[in-house]
């Protein structure tokens, strides 16, 4: 949930010219070499401390090949053109595990190699859009909600009604994410009154329909994702959008947006957990499930979390995670996360209606 993109430029061009001066133009991931076993890891970039690939190299007396994705959807995308031998363990988000499962590119989790299961917070431990972590491990998680410029905008209400109603807004430009449509089209029905985790039909049409009457304002500034619209309310390009608190709190952080002010809607939020999972050809699931109890670990853990600056699903890593992680932007007290939820699952039919939906509400 990072601003990869820039990274991910200069490390394909880096990559690829190594590539090409050693292996022609193939992108494939790593084989072993020797006796060593090589562990392929799918994942966003700039995404796990390059100090804890060389602990569990050194651990597993192993070799880790990372290969980075910018979106769900591309990740996906490689993993059904043969990515699932190519890779053994991806990163994908909590929305996308049961669909993932059901398309077969991942492998139920052995829970029974995961002697740091125990570590996780409880309500990471069963949650409802992977039932017993059948499919996958909480690698980090956050809030969605949105982002502001007090200085354009006085004291708006703490509620989606900053994207959907004019009067709160009527000049000053925003945007709308265009990604896989679930934050976007959750934001319109909570504010309709639907929940944000709406789930019928009906609802998504009356979402899809306020979004589009929303793209009709003279200040809508169109679709951009959540991390470069941040970068725009930063520079005042924009005045406000749906946004990841660590994004807000990486910049608080390093004093680039200390003025812009983050709030989970009255209407309520998601929280968005990153994962572990198996592919389902994966040539190394041994060595996966290894891989998986390691970043379990309560101090890998908290070193995972203070690299990213993401709140960790590791309770037992807490003690050891930076002051700035345990602030309520980062660990929302329990008044904002009761109104908090994981997104449910999309499968099968009803993943493609919502799809057809989405695109029809960005037509």
């Amino acid at each position: 949930m990072k601003d990869r993109i820039l990274k991910k430029i200069l490390s394909v061009t880096a990559v690829l010219s190594m590539t090409m001066l050693t292996q022609g133009f193939s992108a494939a991931p790593a084989e072993a070499q020797s006796n060593v076993p090589v562990l392929n890891l799918f994942t966003w970039s700039d995404y796990i401390d390059p100090a804890l690939v060389t602990k569990f190299e050194a651990q597993c007396h192993c070799k880790l090949v990372e290969t980075d994705y910018d979106s769900n959807s591309e990740m996906m995308a490689k993993l059904k053109l043969g990515g699932t031998s190519q890779y053994d363990v991806v990163v994908p988000s909590n929305f996308v595990i049961l669909e993932m499962a059901d398309e077969g590119l991942i492998q139920p989790v052995d829970h029974s190699k995961l002697s740091n299961f125990s570590n996780l917070i409880e309500r990471f431990q069963n949650p409802t859009y992977d039932p017993g972590d059948k499919y996958s491990i909480p690698y980090q998680w956050g809030t969605t909600g949105m982002v502001y410029d007090p200085a354009k905008l006085k004291n708006p209400p703490q509620s989606w009604s900053l994207l959907f109603d004019p009067a709160v807004n009527p000049n000053y430009p925003f945007v709308l994410p265009k990604g896989e449509g679930r934050n976007e089209i959750s934001a319109a029905c909570a504010y309709l009154g639907y929940g944000f985790n709406c789930m019928a039909q009906d609802q998504w049409v009356a979402a899809a329909k306020l979004i589009k009457q929303t793209r009709k304002r003279p200040n809508f500034a169109g679709f951009v994702d959540e991390t470069p619209a941040l970068s725009q309310v930063k520079t005042g390009l924009l005045a406000t959008s749906i946004a990841f608190n660590g994004d807000v709190g990486n910049c608080h952080a390093d004093g680039s947006c200390r003025t812009l002010q983050y709030f989970i809607p009255k209407e309520g939020g998601d929280i968005w957990v990153d994962t572990m999972a198996i592919t389902s050809h994966a040539k190394q699931p041994a060595l996966a499930l290894e891989f998986i109890n390691f970043i379990l670990d309560a101090k890998n853990g908290a070193q995972l979390s203070n690299f990213n600056q993401y709140a960790s699903p590791n309770a037992a890593a807490t003690p050891m995670l930076q002051p700035v992680l345990l602030t309520p932007m980062f660990s929302p007290p329990d008044t904002e996360m009761s109104r908090l939820v994981f997104l449910s699952p999309l499968t099968g039919a009803k993943l493609k209606l919502f799809n057809a939906i989405w695109t029809s509400a960005m037509q």
